[in-house]
């Protein structure tokens, strides 16, 4: 056995031990080698692709758990803009009905007011109309009762009678059609000026 051995070993040139002894040696030492590194070196290893593959895979399941969370934020946070939008519409609207209210409102206050002062502006004309009447009336009876005086030739200090003949003649006039010349060409006539 030791001649196939020692055939092989020529073969092998300048790497051939010179003795069988360091190939058995060799053989031990690589046999509690491989024992060792699968006793200790493997099994570490072992544990630390676990360790890894887990890791990776964890991070892989909170990567899509995390996208999972963004899509339902993401989709919560459109819902909410669509809200608002809805609410900011609404809100709209309802400040265009509570402005056209608020017009409508002001318009008939306004409308109420001016119906107040044009009331209390007709009042305040027709009273100023009755005493500019009264006043022209006494000024009308007073420059009769002068021409009277001057064309009789008496003084018509009688008030009542002066104020009932007064009466009268502006109650024929006011019964002629065009009793307004009339009484104004009256008047020029008494007082040129």
């Amino acid at each position: 056995m030791a001649a196939p051995l020692a055939a092989l070993l020529v073969d092998l040139g300048p790497l051939a031990p010179e003795h069988p002894i360091e190939i058995i040696v060799g053989i031990i030492l690589i046999l509690l080698l491989t024992w060792g590194c699968a006793k200790f070196v493997v099994p570490r290893f072992e544990t630390l692709y676990h360790e890894r593959t887990e890791t990776i895979q964890g991070g892989i399941e909170r990567a899509e758990k995390a996208q999972a969370e963004a899509k339902a934020a993401l989709e919560q946070y459109r819902a909410q803009l669509a809200g608002a939008r809805e609410e900011a519409a609404k809100i709209r609207e309802d400040a265009k009905t509570q402005g056209a209210q608020i017009i409508s409102e002001m318009r008939s206050q306004a409308q109420s007011e001016a119906s107040r002062i044009t009331a209390n502006a007709s009042t305040q004309i027709a009273a100023q109309r009755d005493q500019a009447v009264a006043q022209l009336r006494k000024e009308i009876g007073g420059l009769a009762t002068t021409l009277a005086g001057r064309i009789v030739g008496e003084s018509l200090d009688d008030d009542d009678r002066v104020r009932a003949t007064v009466d009268r003649f502006l109650a024929e006039l006011a019964e002629q059609p065009s009793h307004g010349q009339a009484v104004a060409e009256q008047t020029r006539a008494v007082d040129p000026a």
